[in-house]
């Protein structure tokens, strides 16, 4: 059975096939035309964190695919009142998918592990891959000849800027990261994702105008994610050099870009002038989160017999 559990679930050209489905979904949704692919399919929504975009984009997603989305929180029970292996065993009798947003990547790993109905990380601590997925087609319609392009990430190394790795070493991108030294992305993790893509050109450092002067793109993310509350003084005093604001985008090339998965903490790590200029594709990138991810479940779904 296929699973999302990362990106590192995915070959090359699966990688590339998703991504071409969601760019013809996409299309087809722009013409009116809303193929029921999944008519009749149920996907399960575990949720352990708060959410906008991951639980509206599947949501609608799944709508427009003429399927059902199922929104579950603490109030299902699970871990508290049975197993985690009974309640994934119980889901696969009602629901055709699951996407999980949860603390643990071991939470996501675990229901893959019983094989009964195919899983989706919608997040963990350790990998946001519908973001990645999603960041990627932001960057191929903005500049389809992507291949050898500069992404700049300033800030942390963390779950984000690690699926933003393995995605842009599948689509050839040259990737740098810029911010405090002890946040930055370790390098087992590193020689793990040259491993699987069989490419990478990736460098991380500290001289924020160095990885800024020859990006086509640069992107961010909170200082501070969910869990890490008890850090946010040490961190905002680590990142405050690490801002994107206009005096930064001074010193990029004129046709740089700028993204953030969300939500955005303005005046920390973005500020408004920015973040609502017209260098921005925060919200076309947004946007996306919903046509990769019906991509992803359509391809899924055909992967895993569901549908021809």
């Amino acid at each position: 059975m296929k699973h999302i559990r990362s990106l590192f679930d995915l070959t090359l050209d699966e990688f590339h096939q998703i991504i071409a489905l969601a760019g013809e979904l996409k299309h087809q949704l722009r013409t009116g035309d809303r193929v029921e692919h999944l008519k009749n399919r149920t996907l399960a929504m575990i949720f352990e964190k708060a959410s906008l975009r991951t639980r509206v984009s599947f949501e609608a997603g799944m709508a427009q695919l003429g399927g059902t989305a199922l929104y579950l929180t603490s109030d299902v029970g699970w871990r508290e009142r049975e197993s985690i292996a009974d309640f994934v065993r119980v889901l696969a009798e009602y629901c055709d998918f699951i996407v999980c947003r949860a603390i643990s990547q071991s939470t996501v790993d675990e229901l893959a592990s019983h094989n009964v109905l195919p899983v989706i990380n919608g997040l963990t601590d350790h990998a946001h891959p519908c973001q990645a997925l999603a960041d990627y087609m932001t960057l191929r319609e903005t500049i389809p000849e992507i291949e050898g392009k500069q992404i700049t990430f300033v800030g942390d190394g963390n779950n984000v800027a690690r699926s933003l790795l393995n995605v842009c070493s599948m689509g050839r991108i040259r990737f740098r990261l810029v911010g405090p030294k002890e946040y930055h992305i370790q390098s087992s993790y590193i020689e793990k994702v040259k491993e699987h893509a069989g490419w990478l050109d990736f460098e991380q450092g500290t001289d924020i105008d160095h990885y800024v002067r020859d990006a086509d793109f640069l992107y961010t993310d909170v200082w501070t994610s969910m869990g890490q509350e008890a850090e946010a003084a040490v961190r905002n005093a680590a990142f405050r050099p690490y801002q994107i604001n206009k005096t930064l985008m001074s010193k990029a090339p004129a046709h740089c870009k700028v993204l953030h998965c969300l939500p955005a903490r303005r005046g920390q790590e973005i500020s408004d002038d920015v973040i609502d200029s017209a260098s921005s594709l925060v919200f076309p990138q947004a946007g996306n989160r919903m046509h990769v991810q019906k991509g992803l479940l359509v391809w899924l779904a055909r992967m895993n017999g569901m549908i021809t």
